[in-house]
């Protein structure tokens, strides 16, 4: 039994469970179900990749102080984040993935990076 690319149909060579004559036609075909499906989605993931640099450049060390006034001038938008956390003790930090903030008094705030442990 011969099977076809997924992507351009093309008679496939080779092992029985291969889904793609090609690198190029398993990246393109991976690229279009990949893709975000609207402007909507794509500006909103825009937003969040921009905040997560921000934050990110912000706290190379993993824990550190800055001004409001500093986000804000280098483009943070404090409408996107990915979470908020309720600690225990009553503080609430927000996260864009795992780079986070929590307000502190006089327009300071306290960047946090949270320890993730990825999953195999």
């Amino acid at each position: 039994m011969t099977k076809a690319c997924l992507e351009c149909g093309e008679k496939i060579i080779g092992r029985e469970d291969k889904k793609f004559c090609s690198d190029g036609c398993r990246n393109s075909y991976n690229n279009k179900i990949n893709k975000d499906s609207n402007n909507y989605m794509r500006n909103i993931n825009n937003k969040l990749r921009k905040n997560y640099r921000i934050l990110s450049s912000l706290n190379v060390e993993g824990k550190s102080k800055t001004t409001k006034t500093k986000l804000l001038s280098k483009g943070y938008d404090f409408e996107f984040l990915t979470n908020i956390l309720h600690t225990k003790s009553g503080n609430t930090y927000h996260f864009v993935y795992d780079q986070g903030y929590m307000v502190l008094d006089n327009d300071f705030y306290m960047l946090v990076k949270k320890d993730i442990k990825e999953k195999s």
